[in-house]
């Protein structure tokens, strides 16, 4: 009896220890979800170790009792069983394992590959055993005999548990923090197993194998189990704390509908709302019945769908609504916010009663049409404005202002809950087509905010088109002292601009003989400074710049032409050069910047074709160094990254360096 008190003692352990795991058995997760999928495999793992624990039992009082008529038949079964049970408890941790590690690939199939093939192995074995004795069987006096075949199922077993435990170790060197630790206790849990496993091949008398799998199960729930579900506990107690600045949070499974509340609202506990349940969208349905305004219930319940819900979601982070809640009998607002959590299979609806918020909001509003502080707005006037938007930082509404001619004062224009939004569906109907995008990407509330962090304010020239004719304007934008609003201040910069283009057709002239490369004819090096800089400004004032790229040349073999055929000869080389480029490129300016280095400025329709245009330079520098005629010019292109450049020298380096790997392939080519 003391080899089957053993298996007693840890099937009744097994059951104490997983007894809610074993009840809610599952052959399949109905979702797909990794967690699910790796809480049945362990859960299959469980009920063949118990059915291992029984036969394990069974074959301890049949041995004891061997010489018994009629008990043999029984034993010799149980010996079958009991090798079937040792093999499906190791196949099911195998599977455990995998889904556990989330082991995918090739060398994930081949294992699991491997145990299955073992596992088939293993029943063709019992099967031939009953013919032919491969794995055991019995002498005269019914005492168990060992065969070869036992010793090879074995040893494959203990090989699988050492390789699973290896894999298992490299993953936990891979992870951090508990995740490290409970893979490592998990590849533990496969040694003390595997070794438990040769102790039961060198001495089958010892139930050797079933206290592996007890002290296995007891490790992997005090340790990892434990673990998880200490996490979770961690994970509530945030979602509690969460709950104070809501009047309550739900926790939904969409695959069940099961669901959690987390509240420390009175208010809301008062109302005698169910805190779990196990069809979240039904009990809703009720309750929109019981507690929602009755105005509201239609619009309540048109949301409260998963279907709807999920659709809403789709594409989003998050979505809002609100509607009255009756409390005491009295309605008020409640702000509802679902997300879906980080793993896709649970919903998160945050509630919050916003009635207070709403009223204040409301209140806020009527002083700020009727007591609005003209300092704070005559603090951001640099210039006279023709209108003057006051906009609230924090939710974007806003009051627009015109002077009053007959009295000179400031009067409402007209208001809105949305400037940016309001202002986007303005921008086609008075915006020059050709000024849109630049519009667009200006009165844009984040990236206004964030320019105005560092910088006292923005401005952007643009110009509306009436009646057919085009008008230039400048739209300002600034933070008042306090930073609780923006004022934006729109005036006609028409007669300015004329001026300054009059002014700057006087000049141009003298410029551009200054700017320009006596030899070659294109810009020179003071003319790329002046492109430097300027782009560069644009760059430090948060501005998006146009899209543009660089592309940086080099004459190859000017010296070598300087020094056989003389200066005149490499003179007309760069012109040469020169010429080739302007034709490729013939929409972006040219600039000489060396002796025999060229910058090309691609912007608009060459930079939309400048893939094809550098395929069409190269292709003819290569067509000219086969020929020996014409000019040989070594390039390489860059583009601006408006997300991670913010040096136009970036640029320029890059550039730089894709034009010396030409030059030396063009080398290497000429040899």
């Amino acid at each position: 009896m003391l080899y089957a008190a053993v298996g007693i003692l840890a099937f009744i352990l097994n059951l104490i220890l997983n007894r809610e795991q074993i009840k809610k058995i599952r052959i399949k997760s109905a979702t797909g979800d990794d967690k699910e999928r790796t809480i049945i495999y362990y859960t299959h793992f469980l009920l063949f170790a118990s059915g291992y624990f029984i036969v394990d039992i069974a074959w301890g009082i049949l041995y004891e009792n061997r010489n018994i008529t009629g008990m043999f038949p029984l034993l010799y079964i149980s010996t079958a069983i009991y090798f079937l049970f040792m093999i499906l408890t190791m196949l099911a941790w195998m599977r455990y394992i995998f889904a556990y590690l989330h082991i995918d690939g090739q060398r994930g199939k081949a294992l699991l590959g491997g145990a299955w093939i073992m596992f088939i192995i293993g029943v063709f074995y019992l099967l031939i055993n009953w013919f032919y004795p491969v794995m055991f069987t019995f002498n005269s006096a019914n005492e168990y005999v060992e065969q070869p075949g036992r010793h090879v199922l074995y040893i494959l077993q203990i090989t699988f548990y050492i390789a699973i435990s290896a894999y298992t170790q490299y993953v936990a060197h891979k992870s951090t923090g508990q995740e490290r630790f409970r893979h490592k206790v998990v590849a533990l849990t496969s040694v003390v197993i595997g070794v438990f496993l040769i102790l039961q091949l060198m001495y089958y008398y010892y139930p050797s194998y079933a206290m592996g799998l007890m002290i296995g199960i007891c490790v992997v729930h005090s340790f990892v189990e434990f673990g998880e579900k200490n996490e979770k506990a961690i994970h509530d107690h945030i979602a509690s704390a969460m709950a104070e600045d809501y009047e309550v949070i739900y926790y939904i499974d969409l695959s069940s509908g099961e669901f959690l509340e987390f509240s420390k609202s009175r208010q809301y506990e008062s109302m005698n709302v169910p805190a779990s349940g196990s069809d979240f969208f039904e009990e809703t349905m009720k309750n929109i019945e019981k507690y929602v305004f009755p105005d509201d219930i239609e619009y309540a319940k048109s949301l409260f769908s998963k279907e709807v819900m999920l659709s809403n979601l789709e594409g989003r982070h998050s979505f809002s609504f609100k509607y009255r809640i009756l409390v005491r009998g009295v309605p008020r607002f409640f702000l509802f916010t679902a997300m879906r959590a980080t793993d896709s299979q649970y919903l998160i609806l945050y509630e919050k009663d916003i009635q207070d918020e709403l009223m204040a909001e409301k209140t806020k509003k009527e002083n700020q049409k009727k007591t609005i502080t003209f300092g704070q707005i005559a603090e951001s006037l640099a210039s006279n404005y023709d209108e003057i938007y006051y906009v609230n930082v924090a939710n974007s509404s806003y009051v627009s202002y015109v002077v009053n001619n007959l009295y000179g004062k400031l009067q409402t224009s007209r208001e809105g809950n949305d400037f940016f939004k309001d202002s986007y569906s303005r921008i086609p109907e008075i915006i020059h087509r050709n000024d849109r995008d630049m519009m667009l990407d200006f009165i844009n509330r984040d990236n206004m905010l964030s320019t105005l962090q560092n910088h006292k304010d923005c401005s952007i020239n643009y110009r509306i088109t009436i009646s057919g004719k085009s008008k230039y304007s400048r739209l300002t934008a600034r933070k008042t002292s306090d930073g609780t609003h923006l004022i934006i201040g729109v005036e006609n910069i028409d007669e300015e601009i004329r001026r300054e283009k009059e002014h700057l057709k006087a000049l141009k002239t003298e410029k551009e003989l200054a700017r320009r490369d006596e030899l070659t004819g294109v810009k020179n090096k003071t003319a790329y400074k002046e492109l430097e800089e300027s782009v560069q400004e644009n760059i430090d004032n948060g501005m998006d710049y146009l899209p543009f790229a660089l592309v940086v040349c080099d004459a190859n073999n000017l010296k070598k032409i300087n020094d056989t055929q003389g200066h005149v000869a490499g003179d007309e080389y760069l012109k040469a050069s020169a010429n080739l480029l302007c034709n490729v490129f013939v929409h972006s300016p040219v600039f000489r910047v060396g002796g025999d280095e060229f910058v090309v400025f691609l912007r608009g329709n060459d930079y939309l074709s400048r893939l094809e245009l550098m395929n069409k330079l190269q292709s003819q520098v290569l067509e000219n160094q086969k020929s020996g005629t014409g000019a040989v010019v070594a390039s390489g292109m860059s583009e601006y990254d408006s997300e991670s450049d913010n040096l136009f020298t970036e640029i320029f380096d890059r550039a730089d360096r894709e034009m010396y790997q030409n030059k030396q392939r063009l080398k290497e080519m000429a040899k």
